[in-house]
């Protein structure tokens, strides 16, 4: 396999980054036009682009077996690629939840935080738009402060809207069950999307 250049790695980042913010915004959208018995079609186009994240971590995994010289070290690389590639793979796990919970209406506080999912997957992008620049960024530091707060933001939205799953008297059983898991992946892609942040952050120090 031919060298690649440093360039390829932050490209290919930014390709992940890409696709983990197109998930973020379809699976908005399907919330927010909630069709039950258009989930398998939803699916679908999501499993699409959870494999176009796949080839693209794959593609990085193949560059760094022959690799010699690489921007940053190997290890952060391969990190950096594995967490961005888990937050598409997380993305399309709530809407896996949605669908084998059968969940039948969709819950306003689910798609505040399916909205909060979406802002920290546009800034992580540009946060990772911003990484081939880390020794001079201006900008780096602050992004990932602000993907810190938005899933503190989460955070206290999750532990909301799970009080009053548990305290509203008129939900059958099996919705309490199905909203409980929707609610932590949704809770756990925000915390993916953070460790994304964490990552890029822990490289800049070591490397500055």
């Amino acid at each position: 396999m031919a060298k690649k250049s440093d360039e390829f790695y932050f490209n290919t980042f930014i390709k992940c980054a890409e696709i983990s913010k197109r998930a973020a915004q379809m699976l908005f959208e399907i919330m927010e036009n909630f069709d039950p018995e258009t989930i398998e079609d939803a699916l679908s186009r999501m499993h699409e682009l959870e494999n176009a994240g796949d080839e693209l971590n794959h593609e990085i995994s193949d560059a760094l077996v022959s690799a010699f010289i690489t921007p940053i070290e190997r290890e952060d690389i391969a990190m950096l690629s594995e967490r961005l590639d888990a937050v598409t793979d997380h993305i399309e796990g709530i809407l896996h939840r949605i669908y084998f919970t059968n969940v039948r209406e969709m819950r306003p506080s689910a798609l505040n935080m399916a909205g909060m999912i979406v802002k920290a997957c546009e800034s992580m992008e540009e946060l990772v738009r911003e990484l081939p620049r880390f020794k001079r960024s201006k900008t780096l530091k602050n992004q990932v402060v602000a993907i810190n707060t938005m899933e503190g933001e989460c955070d206290e939205l999750y532990i909301e809207s799970m009080r009053r799953l548990h305290t509203d008297a008129s939900l059958e059983t099996l919705e309490v069950i199905a909203w409980r898991d929707v609610y932590t992946f949704l809770e756990i892609t925000a915390d993916s999307i953070e460790m994304v942040a964490e990552t890029i952050e822990n490289v800049v120090m070591k490397n500055s």
